[in-house]
């Protein structure tokens, strides 16, 4: 840890002198800390702006910590920007001595109000995992636009321009997923995952969810989590369990085989996506595709029928040549 804390601290220094490098006539060089926030960056930004990911697929945001490579590629970066609210736990020092030489914005932090979350009783004090409501990861866009506009001015008209778009593309998807979600049965509108990372997206879409861990992977599943949970899974004849992109499936295996044990048949509906997106040049690489995939799971899985895509959402599914059809025929067999 120590000495961490020295490589970091003696190539932050280094940052210093850096200042007065940058070129305003090229892309401006974007260092993010998740997919989610990575993809809108990518989306408004365009041409303008070169975007760095820090967590790719299948990566923790919870338990993530800076590597060399990491401290170098803030280094190298003109501006900063993270979701904030405790997601990226573990980077908050580093985040925070970057902020003191450099632009470097919690973009959840500084786009929703308090108001608009979930709190919880753990040390995080919110539910950081804001994309799983499109409607509230959409408000993200103004000050994401903003934020890069302010960087690259020359580039403000283009941006606004993309936002708008985007925006429409989101408040798209975000109807998508409510017709769909719809289709289950009620009493089999419910959603059993590895963790919880999915209160947003019932809170906006009108399924209960059930988490076997808590909010943060940083916290141990116990027996007492599994025994609630096969309970609950049993009382409700819940038909699927979810597994995730980010977290071993043991919890959610010892749950459907406690469940078996006392009558209650239950598959595995597919893998979500929680806290990283998919593949990167994939559809599930991308926000919609993340959130597209996931409800095709849920949906197909506890028994409703996925609604066609919305007009506004066309051009995405070409791009990425994605069959709704097909999609779900994949989703059901993995």
């Amino acid at each position: 840890m120590r000495f961490r804390l020295r490589l970091i601290t003696t190539l932050m220094a280094l940052a210093f002198s850096h200042s007065g490098w940058a070129d305003d006539s090229a892309p401006l060089k974007t260092m993010v800390t998740v997919g989610m926030l990575s993809d809108v960056v990518s989306q408004v930004g365009g041409d303008c702006v070169a975007t760095t990911t820090m967590m790719g697929p299948g990566v923790d945001p919870h338990l993530y910590q800076a590597s060399a490579r990491d401290v170098h590629e803030l280094n190298e970066a003109e501006l900063i920007l993270f979701s904030g609210y405790s997601l990226e736990g573990q980077l908050g020092e580093v985040l925070d001595r970057f902020s003191r030489i450099k632009p470097a914005v919690a973009v959840s932090e500084q786009a929703i109000d308090e108001t608009q979350l979930i709190h919880s009783e753990d040390a995080y004090g919110v539910d950081p995992h804001l994309w799983m409501d499109v409607g509230l990861w959409a408000q993200l866009v103004p000050t994401v636009a903003e934020t890069l506009a302010e960087e690259r001015p020359q580039c403000g008209d283009g941006i606004q321009t993309r936002a708008t778009a985007y925006e429409a593309q989101l408040k798209a998807l975000d109807e998508w997923i409510r017709a769909s979600i719809v289709t289950i049965p009620e009493r089999q509108r419910i959603l059993v995952t590895a963790h919880d990372a999915f209160n947003y997206f019932g809170q906006a879409y009108g399924i209960e969810v059930a988490g076997i861990q808590g909010m943060s992977t940083a916290t141990e599943t116990g027996v007492g989590d599994i025994r609630r949970t096969v309970d609950l899974v049993v009382e409700r004849g819940v038909p699927a369990l979810f597994v995730e992109s980010t977290i071993n499936p043991r919890t959610v295996q010892a749950v459907i085989d406690a469940a078996s044990s006392r009558g209650q048949r239950v598959n595995i509906g597919g893998e979500l996506y929680s806290d990283a997106m998919g593949a990167a040049d994939t559809a599930d690489g991308t926000y919609i595709g993340m959130l597209v995939a996931n409800t095709q799971h849920i949906v197909t899985a506890l028994g409703g029928d996925v609604v066609p895509l919305p007009d506004a959402l066309q051009s995405w599914a070409a791009n990425w040549q994605v069959n709704l059809d097909t999609a779900v025929s994949s989703a059901a067999t993995n």
